[in-house]
């Protein structure tokens, strides 16, 4: 009996707060986002369970728990805590990722850049707020809405607030339908959502081949920071144009991402234990990364708007909001409010430019800072 009290006392039962409860509910609530309203289910049902086994307390000396040397979860967390998931991710996104509509409209790079003003705001918004520097740059990054790029930037230069900037980063990747289609309606007239564009002009293969091979050298020799995301998108990418490695770029794009995909969600949440994650620095993360998300869609498609002051051929602004780099859910997004104004009218192509611009424009981000910030 006093063995079975014992067990019940300092076990998990014993050991389970008000915090761990309410981490348990978040971690539903992400489950039922991703499969009652389809939000992102790729990373939200990883995610979501991830915190429910986070949130299981386990006594310390058993092995089991995900900040316990030697457990099988702290090794797979090893993999966030050293950056190195983050660019495996962009391995696999190069490989997926179409650059032609890019090449074909460049002037739509310009969005992917302008959303970027998000990150640069949130950065100096967090300074005023009293955070270091260094952790200021690695929450700003979120308002790129890119998670592989929040963990990178965070493993270097705020590992302390790792789990928060993780989870953070992904929840707003998934849920941009319910962030992005506000900030839309709000800064855009019917009229300018009904703005139809032209059809991309075709990009030739050799053309394709070399874009991956320049723009990374340009990248890294201007932006040295940047040169472990950007090699890895482009080497992705090299190996979906180059012609010769199409069962490399199969696997790069399949099941090699699906992999780091499944073990990168798991580990992020289950590194959410209440007794480390419910803080008040965590809250302030929470919060100044919706800031940054915000004003980073804004920021698209106010430029977007901008840029048909001066421009025969008029870009519907709505595309705006994909230059945060959620691809290519932000493009979606894009497509489906542009199709409430008009049906007919297909967006996501065009959306497709800003949103891989945006991948890169996170990436020159986030290498900006480490070039500049010491750590």
């Amino acid at each position: 009996m006093e063995m079975f009290l014992d067990f019940f006392t300092h076990g998990s039962i014993g050991m389970f707060t008000e915090g761990h409860l309410l981490m348990l509910i978040i971690g539903c609530i992400f489950l039922y986002l991703a499969i009652a309203k389809g939000f992102e289910p790729l990373l939200l049902v990883p995610i979501g369970f991830g915190v429910l086994i986070g949130n299981i307390p386990v006594p310390d000396g058993m092995g089991i728990g995900l900040y316990e040397a030697g457990s099988v979860l702290n090794f797979l967390y090893k993999g966030i805590e050293y950056g190195i998931y983050p660019p495996l991710i962009f391995l696999g996104i190069g490989a997926m990722t179409d650059f032609s509509v890019m090449l074909s409209q460049p002037r739509l790079m310009l969005l992917g850049a302008a959303a970027q003003v998000g990150v640069f705001i949130t950065f100096i918004g967090c300074i005023a707020m009293g955070f270091p520097v260094q952790q200021a740059a690695a929450i700003g990054i979120i308002g790129g809405a890119d998670g592989p790029t929040s963990i990178f930037i965070a493993s270097k230069m705020a590992p302390e607030l790792l789990g928060a900037i993780a989870l953070a980063g992904y929840s707003y990747m998934a849920l941009v339908p319910v962030i992005q289609p506000p900030v839309i309606y709000a800064l855009t007239s019917k009229k300018e959502r009904l703005i139809r564009m032209k059809a991309s002009k075709p990009v030739s293969q050799r053309l394709r081949i070399a874009f991956p091979i320049i723009a990374f050298i340009f990248v890294a020799l201007l932006d040295p920071g940047a040169l472990t995301l950007v090699g890895m998108l482009f080497f992705g990418n090299m190996l979906r144009e180059s012609g010769v490695t199409e069962r490399l770029a199969l696997t790069a794009r399949t099941s090699f991402i699906d992999i780091v995909t499944i073990v990168l969600g798991v580990t992020v949440g289950a590194s959410t234990d209440a007794t480390r994650f419910l803080t008040p620095e965590s809250l302030k993360i929470f919060g100044m990364g919706a800031i940054a998300f915000v004003i980073a869609t804004a920021s698209g498609v106010g430029f977007a708007k901008l840029m048909n002051l001066v421009s025969k051929d008029k870009i519907n602004p709505i595309i705006g909001a994909a230059g945060v780099s959620a691809v290519p859910l932000a493009a979606r997004v894009c497509q489906v409010v542009g199709a409430k104004e008009d049906p007919s009218n297909f967006l996501i192509m065009h959306a497709m430019a800003p949103n891989v611009a945006g991948v890169v424009g996170s990436a020159v981000a986030a290498g900006f800072f480490l070039s500049t910030i010491p750590y």
